[in-house]
């Protein structure tokens, strides 16, 4: 008996100074950030084919894979989801922020292929589509459009065309032009400009972009008042 009492303490012993095994590191585990991902792919794909007012977190839950109430559980509301998909893909700021490096010539043809390079991947396209579709009938997404895709124009184009009103305005004109340019290519794809091969397009589309940036090359310089114009901008005496 006292020889099975001096095993059992042993062994009591020997778990107790056993040293602890690894410790599971913080943060969120493996499969949360799987589920996460899985969810904010799927509202993307949802709200580019169908717009916000007309899908519902039940439509996402499903295109997901999940329970619904892993959205609220992840995401809270249907607002705070649809602002999470509005985020500009990474690869469009980096895709701008490298076509406007380089000399000002040619930057027109340079942001239109980077453009569409990234509009042409597939797994960038649901949340630019839903970005530019929403932009229109949604406030969140309108200021989002037109601070990210604004803000990474402006940015970009500082250094190759300058500061000051003037170049901001032609920053803003670029913008307008990538935009209808997305918008009618792959949103009403309007054809044949929606099947056209991405070289085509750059070819004809290109010297637009670079008209605009150069606008303050090819303004003509104000020509000075005559004295006709003079006198007949002045005000008539009493």
């Amino acid at each position: 008996m006292s020889s099975l009492t001096e095993d059992s303490g042993a062994t009591a012993r020997g778990a107790a100074e056993e040293p602890p095994g690894p410790r599971r590191p913080g943060g969120r585990r493996p499969g949360e950030t799987r589920t996460r991902a899985a969810i904010l792919d799927a509202a993307r794909a949802c709200f580019a084919e169908r717009g916000y007012d007309a899908t519902s977190l039940r439509r996402i839950a499903a295109e997901a894979g999940v329970d619904q109430a892993l959205l609220h559980h992840f995401y809270g509301t249907k607002e705070n989801l649809f602002l999470q998909a509005l985020e500009l893909p990474a690869r469009m700021r980096e895709a701008i922020g490298a076509a406007a490096r380089g000399p000002r010539d040619g930057l027109g043809e340079r942001l239109v292929r980077a453009h569409l390079t990234v509009w042409e991947d597939l797994s960038a396209r649901p949340a630019l589509l839903t970005l530019v579709r929403s932009a229109p009938v949604h406030q969140a997404a309108a200021a989002h459009l037109r601070e990210n895709l604004g803000g990474v124009l402006g940015a970009a184009l500082a250094e190759p065309i300058g500061g000051g009103e003037d170049a901001r305005l032609r920053a803003n004109l670029v913008a307008t032009q990538l935009i209808g340019l997305s918008l009618t290519r792959y949103i009403l794809a309007l054809e044949p400009l929606a099947s056209a091969d991405a070289d085509t397009v750059a070819g004809h589309y290109s010297p637009a972009l670079q008209a605009v940036i150069d606008a303050d090359r090819t303004q003509p310089a104000p020509r000075p008042a005559t004295s006709a114009s003079r006198t007949a901008t002045r005000s008539p005496s009493a």
